[in-house]
């Protein structure tokens, strides 16, 4: 889930298998956040874990590059945004 509010973008980020959960709470960390979107002129990241829903909500500041209707870019949209944390690296640990 994305969406947009001025130059503040919220993300929801929730674990595919709930087991997941607690290695994106060790991987997904705001300062990881603000490295992967800091080229976009993000300045801060907020994360508020939702342990019962097995996810996060993230929440990135100054990173729609003034906004979906005053930036210059093609689409400032925060559900395009949503899919450079999808790509984002983590590491899985496996017991086996």
């Amino acid at each position: 889930m994305a969406g947009d509010k001025g130059d503040r973008l919220n993300l929801a980020l929730f674990a595919y298998e709930p087991h997941h959960y607690e290695t994106l709470l060790a991987e997904v960390t705001e300062e990881r956040v603000l490295a992967l979107f800091f080229h976009r002129g993000a300045s801060r990241v907020r994360r508020y874990p939702m342990p019962s829903l097995g996810g996060m909500n993230l929440v990135i500041d100054d990173v729609l590059q003034g906004g979906v209707n005053g930036a210059l870019n093609l689409d400032g949209h925060g559900k395009t945004l949503s899919f450079l944390l999808l790509n984002m690296k983590v590491t899985v640990g496996f017991n086996g």
